[in-house]
């Protein structure tokens, strides 16, 4: 089977040379989104709670371009600039993580790009 490249102009294109995510057989492999509203170019502002936001409409647009939605994803990974975000992240993260809910990795790093705070990638199983 072919690798599909996954792209939309409802999220943010890369910012390197990356895709926004690939599709290789059963699996979606999405890259990590970090709080950039698609319509401006520019990192959302609001604190984490926002940006976290915004990560998890960016991964939405990116499912649903594939075919997909958020019971489908199987796996995150979650990377926090500062680890007490975590509850905040937690809360926002909960909402659209309802039905399914998907094994989960978060950590906390020193930097991300633009300055973002949160980072948000997924996995997701297109096989059905």
């Amino acid at each position: 089977m072919a690798v599909e490249i996954i792209k939309t102009d409802k999220a943010p294109g890369a910012v390197g040379p990356y895709s926004q995510a690939i599709k290789d057989g059963d699996f979606l492999f999405a890259s990590g989104q970090i709080a950039i509203n698609p319509e401006k170019g520019k990192l959302v502002g609001g604190g984490v709670e926002a940006q976290a936001e915004q990560c998890m409409k960016n991964v939405g647009a990116i499912l649903e371009a594939a075919g997909l939605t958020y019971d489908d994803v199987v796996k995150t990974t979650v990377y926090l600039t500062n680890i007490n975000f975590f509850g905040t992240v937690n809360g926002v993260y909960g909402k659209y993580f309802q039905k399914t809910l998907p094994a989960r990795s978060c950590v906390e790093i020193g930097q991300l790009p633009l300055g973002a705070l949160v980072e948000v990638e997924v996995v997701a199983y297109c096989g059905k």
